[in-house]
Formats: C-alpha cells, structure tokens, sequence
C-alpha cells in the first residue's frame, strides 16, 4: 500500500506540473499590444493576435521590407545617370610675400619684354645707353640718386589667386542607361513579391505553430486522464489484492501500466513548452529573465473543424495566378531580359554635353572685380571599334543567365503544382481521419466503461480494462493528430494557392503599381516572359534546335 502511494504522488506531481505549466490563460488578464498579459505577466494570443504580431515584429518580413526601399534606392541612383549633374568646383592658392620677388615680371610700357615700342619685332636692348659724364652739377647730384629705366616698368604677381567654376554635364544617349533603368524597376518589383511571398510563408508557419501549441495542450489532457484512470485501477487492484480477491500479479501488472504512461505525460508537458517557445521566437518575442522557468506566453484557442469544397483543378489555377512565388520569378526573368539589352547596347555610341561658367582671379590682383569670366561647352562622344569580343562575351553571358530564368519560372510552375497537390491530398487524408476517428473515440469509449463494468462484476479480467484504456488513448491521440493536420494543411494550402488577401491589404502601401498590371499575368496560357504560349502539344517532346539526346548502349 506505501508503494502505491509513492507512485501515485510522483504521477500527481507531475499533473500539477503540467497545470502549472498551463496556468494564466486568461483568468484575471488585461489587453495589451499585440496579445492579452495575464496576472503572472505571460502575454496571451489568440490566433489573430499571434498572426497581427509576427506581422509586426517578425525579423524575416522586417528584412524583406528593407529591402524594398533598397531596391528603391537603387532605381534613384540608376536613374540619375541620365539625367542633368551639376557640379562647382573652387581653387584657392596663397604664396609666401618672401617669394613674390621670385615672380616679377618686366614690361615696356606695358609692351611685353623682347619687343621695340615699334612694333617692328626686333629685340631691344634692356639698358639704355650710358648718359654723358659730362654736366652740371645738379645732373651730377641727380645721378647719386637711382632712378628708373626710363619705358621700363616691373609688374608684381599677386600672392593670391582662386577660380570658380559651375559644369553640367548631361547625357545624350548611350545604350544601356534605359534598360538598366527598366531593370531596376523589375528588382523592385522582385523585391515585392518576395516580401509577398514570405508574408504568405509567415501565416502559415503562425498558424501551423499555434496549433500545434493547442494541440499538444489538448494531448497532455489525454495523457492526464489516462494517468488518473491508471491511477484509479491501481488503487482498486491494491484494494482488492489486500481483500485478497485478486492475485499479487494484478497489482504489478496495474503499475506497469501506470509507469510506463507516466514518461508520455512528461514528453507532452516538454513538446508543450517547445511549442511555446517556437512560437515565442516566430512572433519575435524577447526572452524575459524575469520570467525565470515560466512559459513565453499562452494561447487562447480550440484546434477548429471547418470542412472546405475544394476543386483542385481551379485551386492549382488559382495558385498559378495569386502565388507571389512565381510572380517574383516573372520579374527575374524581365530583370534578367534588360540585362542582356544592356550588354548589347555597349556596342553603340555615347554622347554627352556639356557646360557651364568659369571665374578667375587677375594674376597682379586679387580683387573680385578685376577677375576674368565667361563661357565654356562641349560634347564628347565615344563609341567602341573593337575590343576583341568583350562586349560579345558579356551579351552571350547573360543570353545565358536569361535561359537559365526561363527555365527556373517553367520548374517554379510545376513547383506550384505540386505544393498545391501535396495540400490537397493532405487536407483529403486528414479530413477522412477526422471522420473516422469521430466514431471510433465514441466506440472506444464505450468499451473501455463496459471492460470495467465486467471487472466489477467479476466477469472480466484486468488486461480487457488496460487494452481498452491504450486503444481509447490511441483514438483520442489520432483524432487530435488530425484536426491539427487538416488544419495545418489548410494553412499549407491557402499559402499554395495565394489566399491570404485579408492580410496582404495591410501593406498595400508597399505594392508598386506595375505589380498590379497583365506584366505579373502568371496565368497558364503565359510563357515565361508574360506572352501568349503557342499551342503546344503534350504528347511531343521538344528538342532544342534540332538536337536530341539520345543513349546508346550496346
């Protein structure tokens, strides 16, 4: 009898742990933000809330975001290749007066040194004749004295000097500016659709989350009445092998039983608060010390069973034509198609102008109103004659990577098709699940009250009670298991045929125009490029230019 004590205290520690672990979901809370803060400060989600706050602060769609005013950015830069650059540029030079005797320059009445007055352009003498010694005294007293060089005057550089000038330069043509512009706008647009495409990936990755947080509560229910049925049949066993009714054998059997259900419990209390944490970390929750060992958070919420009438050849339609994937891919490969334009265009010629105004300082005056002015233009042109096939090798390089584009949006197609496939046969199978379980729990449960019924009335025998404990277990289990498929599919699903629009009007602020026009038309009559198909037939294999593979074994 002490033993079954002992075990069944350490199976109701570990059902008062699993309650503790459970405990705040929403007795007592108030709102706040994005989920519900309960009295022990662990915030509260509903699915909405869960899903309004990954929008919020998940780091995957912040990222993607930035990302599209990135490609912003770069459009601005792209674009201001062709249009008008304005540039001033200043120079300021100032020279030590010690050296300014160094720069003197002599002129002849303003006729510059090596030229008679006349003009003639014979070379002239710098000293003039010696006067006569002969004289009076006050040419003599005149002569002590030094005087200038008559017609001879020295000019000094000033020991200042600055220029200003103001260019425009503006292009012209040239081959590649246009088509890296159209380029950019397709990386914007790839951009978009990628952060589309990881908004889609985030809904359902919440959604599979929280359900499965709401599906693992629901399983440690399970376990727990398992335990305490085990516990009870313990218990009587004890009873009953001290009445001496039933043999030793029973009681140990009773208690195997309950120990080995006891470690399912512990693994469903652990695969509950991982769950949590999972989600924690998705929606972009911060880890609280103060928390200690208390979980991330609680969610509010019933694991759901709303049946869906799906066609599967217009949900694969559908997909094709809403999936942000493959519009992402559509936009690469124009991306990819401007980029083969732009290395073409290399081979014709560029043309720029330009022009502007020029001040510049007097050499003999720094003062700004004897300075010189006026106007400059021109334009440059160049154009390759050859480069020994650099250009040539560029363009083949991205025909290349364009085929390779083309080839990636034709597997993303089939790609598509198959997740939408796969969604579908797994929302089939679970939903048949769900339905045949429906009846089996009813039927499990029923018999697990009439084994124990024919064990009181001495008519059965323990092992019947034990089997129809495992296989009502198992049922519930099953069942549990199911509805968290379906409804994981379903989220699968919605993400495979593009259906989460509600959420995706939240950020329609960020949708360029273009995105919304026949360019993105990924419907199943378009190519790659966005034109109509030919009319293709299945059954032929197509070749390229005339090549086929072919093996031959011998």
């Amino acid at each position: 009898m002490r033993k079954y004590f002992v075990i069944s205290g350490f199976a109701a520690s570990m059902i008062a742990a699993s309650w503790v672990a459970r405990a705040g979901t929403g007795e007592g809370s108030t709102s706040t933000g994005g989920g519900t803060s309960s009295s022990g400060k662990v915030p509260t989600f509903t699915l909405d809330q869960a899903i309004l706050t990954s929008l919020q602060r998940n780091p995957t769609l912040l990222n993607a975001e930035q990302e599209i005013k990135r490609t912003k950015g770069v459009i601005i830069q792209v674009r201001a290749q062709v249009l008008p650059q304005i540039n001033v540029n200043a120079n300021f030079d100032w020279t030590d007066p010690n050296l300014v005797n160094a720069r003197t320059v002599s002129t002849t009445a303003g006729i510059p040194i090596g030229t008679t007055p006349t003009g003639t352009g014979t070379t002239g003498s710098l000293v003039e004749a010696p006067q006569s010694q002969v004289g009076d005294a006050r040419t003599f007293a005149g002569a002590a004295a030094p005087t200038a060089t008559p017609g001879v005057r020295n000019t000094e550089l000033s020991d200042i000097s600055y220029s200003i000038s103001v260019t425009g330069t503006q292009l012209i043509f040239n081959g590649t500016s246009y088509n890296q512009i159209r380029g950019t706008f397709f990386q914007r647009d790839s951009a978009y659709f990628s952060f589309r495409n990881i908004l889609d990936q985030l809904l359902a990755t919440v959604k599979t989350q929280f359900y499965q947080v709401v599906v693992n509560r629901e399983l440690i229910k399970v376990q727990e009445q398992s335990v305490h049925l085990l516990e009870s049949q313990l218990k009587d066993q004890q009873n009953r092998f001290e009445a001496g009714t039933v043999p030793r054998f029973n009681v140990l059997q009773a208690e195997v039983a309950l120990y080995n259900q006891i470690p399912l419990l512990i693994t469903a209390q652990n695969n509950y608060r991982i769950s949590k944490i999972t989600l924690a970390k998705t929606l972009g929750l911060d880890f609280q010390p103060g928390r200690g060992e208390n979980p991330p958070l609680d969610v509010i919420g019933e694991m759901p069973y709303n049946p869906r009438t799906i066609s599967l050849v217009n949900a694969i339609e559908m997909g094709k034509q809403r999936r942000p994937f493959l519009k992402q891919a559509r936009a690469n490969v124009l991306n990819q198609l401007q980029q083969v334009r732009t290395a073409a265009g290399q081979y014709l010629p560029t043309i720029t102008a330009t022009g502007g105004g020029e001040w510049v300082s007097s050499p003999v005056n720094s003062s700004w109103h004897d300075i010189s002015k006026g106007w400059v233009a021109g334009v440059q042109g160049s154009m390759p004659i050859w480069d020994s096939g650099a250009i040539a090798g560029q363009v083949v390089q991205q025909r290349a990577l364009l085929s390779e584009a083309k080839i990636t949006y034709d597997d993303d197609v089939r790609q598509v098709e198959l997740e939408v496939q796969t969604a579908y046969s797994n929302l089939q199978q679970n939903r048949e699940l769900i339905v045949s379980q429906e009846k089996n729990v009813e039927q499990a449960e029923e018999a697990l009250r009439l084994a124990k019924a024919r064990l009181d009335a001495g008519a059965g025998v323990q092992l019947d009670v034990l089997n129809a404990q495992v296989q009502l277990l198992t049922a519930q289990s099953t069942r549990l298991q199911a509805l968290f498929g379906y409804n994981s599919s379903l989220a699968e699903f919605d993400r495979a045929t593009g259906a989460q629009s509600s959420y995706q009007e939240m950020f329609a602020d960020l949708a360029p125009r273009a995105t919304k026009s026949k360019t993105y038309d990924t419907s199943s009559g378009v190519d790659a490029e966005g034109k109509r198909k030919k009319a293709d037939n299945d059954s032929t294999l197509r070749t390229s230019s005339g090549r086929s593979r072919t093996s031959h074994s011998k």
